[in-house]
């Protein structure tokens, strides 16, 4: 195969509309949910501030620019496996040490959005994966896997989002099983449309929060609050979920973007 004639027909058909690019990305500002945890068992991330450096003024006449207050895990985000206690001692499991080609792959696009719809508590498990295999074909190694809940249309209120009472949040998310089955096929990574990769009620699960404990022991990565899932074929498109290359960093917001054939 010739690979740049390769890209460059990808090019053209970008060009063209002939593939389209689909934004997988929630805004990020001031509104942006963000969880929240039992203040005994941990700290917050504090809210987003957005500050002005200048706006055409006597601070910079030709020029508007903003500094930024953000946690690493704000909004559409990615988890690398330093994020958590069993991924911390990789070497290349930070922002800046993982391989750049890591970030970008063939997403597999599994819908629940009509069980999460009817249970808020909705959990994934390996034999919806695997009967969803059998209608759309095998999940590959090196392929990210994303959970469709239609949740980010929540994203527009932090209660919402968040959906928790006194017994907890109740958001949908994948079994520790379902984790497991993942790793064995050799993904490259799990992402929801939720605001972490678990479940709400994940804290409950053994081992606790699956998606975390298990993913990142495995030296593989997260994709959190991801949008506009329902876009996207179940296989057939290209994920890019390039964190910022932030030294040492745990993950980074991102700008989460999919290639997908165009009508």
């Amino acid at each position: 195969m010739d690979t740049q004639k390769l890209l460059g027909e990808v090019a053209g058909q970008l060009l063209s509309g002939a593939i389209k690019v689909v934004d997988l990305t929630a805004p990020l500002g001031p509104n942006t949910p963000l969880i929240k945890l039992p203040p005994e068992l941990a700290v917050d991330t504090p809210k987003i501030e957005i500050h002005a450096i200048s706006k055409f003024d006597k601070n910079g006449p030709w020029w508007a620019w903003n500094w930024l207050k953000l946690g690493e895990h704000s909004g559409t985000h990615f988890d690398a496996p330093q994020h958590w206690i069993t991924g911390k001692d990789y070497p290349d499991g930070a922002t800046d040490t993982i391989p750049a080609q890591n970030f970008v792959g063939p997403v597999n696009v599994i819908d629940c959005s009509k069980e999460a719809a009817a249970d808020h508590d909705f959990l994934l498990t390996v034999d919806h994966i695997k009967t969803w295999e059998a209608k759309h074909g095998a999940i590959n190694p090196g392929e990210w896997v994303v959970m469709r809940t239609d949740w980010y249309k929540r994203n527009g209120s932090e209660a919402e989002f968040l959906n928790a009472n006194e017994t907890g949040p109740h958001t949908p998310g994948p079994t520790a099983e379902a984790i497991q089955f993942l790793i064995s096929k050799d993904i490259k990574g799990w992402g929801s449309e939720t605001i972490g990769t678990d479940a709400g009620k994940a804290g409950g699960m053994e081992p606790p929060f699956p998606a975390h404990t298990l993913m990142h022991k495995a030296n593989r990565y997260g994709l959190a609050s991801l949008c506009n899932l329902d876009q996207l074929p179940p296989k057939g498109a290209i994920l890019i979920a390039a964190p910022l290359k932030i030294e040492h960093g745990t993950g980074s917001p991102i700008r989460a973007l999919a290639l997908v054939p165009g009508k």
